[in-house]
């Protein structure tokens, strides 16, 4: 068990099964009935303290009550109750945009049944809708991750599946990426407190000359746990991760390794995992319909009505950023191209 010792594991359960009701109830969804394995990604998180293990799992549960994740795959719950602070991101060509500028899909599953998430870091946008609606787009892949693609791929194997694979494509990636920093340390600020231990590993391909610069500046940000996880791979990838998966299970922008691959153009609905039209983003859709039991509005909801706690970061944030940015701009390769890169608040 790693870390996590038997002993360790019931004494933070006898912890727990303590706290209040509405907390005990949203724990269900983040377990869904494997209690132990959820235990233990959180003294994992936390080096086998206990101490610090239940308070960052009871803080995360109060997150999510706070927030009203229980529901967030449920729009129907959005209009019902004054405390959910999410609004169903429709009608559809509103969906289809924060998903062209968000680019991550489902491209199959490692031979040892793990999911295999694409994510398109070098040509994702997020210029379609507001900051808040991105994170819980995340915020929604992640609890459908949970609650249904995981237990299916348990249920498949006939073990527990927990954990997942992600391979971030960098192709398209510019300095301009970094004015979306205050964006992707949110949404790494989620993860880390609230969904601690679900990657096994950050596989990157496709990398260009520039990625080392944003690598210099995004990599303080994380926990140490996840920079061990990070794996950079040589052009698209496809020998190493061929190592793990099927070729099926490849994402589109692996299978052919040189220059471009990781461009959209010439790929099929049915290999684009990005594409709203690819199966498992219309089994997402249709899924969080189904939950809804409501039909598309006319107009979408209005952006700014949309909002997720996450603990604030705050000068040393910027303090970070702003250092690691003046370091780069003292290399004459780079300082003209980091001019217009600006960490708003």
């Amino acid at each position: 068990m790693g870390l996590a010792s038997q002993d360790t594991i019931n004494h933070l359960k006898a912890l727990i099964d303590q706290v209040d009701e509405p907390l005990i109830r949203t724990f269900k969804n983040v377990h869904q009935g494997y209690v132990v394995e959820n235990l233990e990604r959180f003294l994992k998180a936390r080096e086998g303290n206990v101490t610090k293990a239940y308070k960052m799992l009871v803080d995360s549960l109060q997150w999510r009550l706070q927030n009203g994740i229980d529901d967030i795959l449920a729009a129907s719950a959005f209009t019902q109750s004054p405390t959910l602070k999410f609004k169903p991101i429709i009608p559809t060509n509103f969906y289809r945009g924060v998903r062209d500028s968000q680019l991550i899909g489902l491209s199959g599953y490692t031979r040892e049944g793990l999911p295999v998430f694409a994510i398109g870091a070098g040509l994702s946008t997020f210029d379609k809708a507001s900051i808040h609606y991105y994170v819980q787009s995340h915020i929604q892949i992640n609890e459908y991750r949970d609650r249904v693609i995981l237990p299916e791929a348990t249920k498949k194997n006939g073990r527990y599946i927990g954990k997942c694979v992600k391979v971030l494509d960098m192709s398209g990636l510019k300095l301009s990426a970094l004015n979306q920093i205050k964006l992707l340390t949110t949404i790494s600020t989620v993860d880390d407190l609230n969904y601690p231990e679900k990657t096994i590993t950050y596989y990157i391909v496709n990398v260009p000359y520039v990625f080392s610069a944003c690598w210099k500046v995004v990599k303080p940000l994380l926990q140490e746990r996840t920079k061990l996880k990070v794996r950079v791979l040589q052009g698209g990838g496809r020998d190493e991760l061929l190592k793990i998966m099927d070729y099926s299970s490849l994402p589109h922008f692996c299978r052919r390794d040189g220059s471009g691959s990781g461009s959209r153009s010439g790929s099929g609905v049915g290999d684009d995992c990005y594409s709203l039209d690819h199966p498992f983003h219309q089994e997402l859709y249709s899924y969080m319909k189904q939950l809804s039991g409501i039909n598309e509005p006319i107009e979408p909801a209005k952006q700014g009505s949309v909002h997720v706690e996450v603990p604030d970061e705050g000068e040393e944030l910027h303090r970070t950023l702003e250092s690691e940015l003046m370091k780069l701009r003292t290399r004459k390769s780079l300082s003209g191209s980091l001019e217009k890169v600006k960490i708003s608040d």
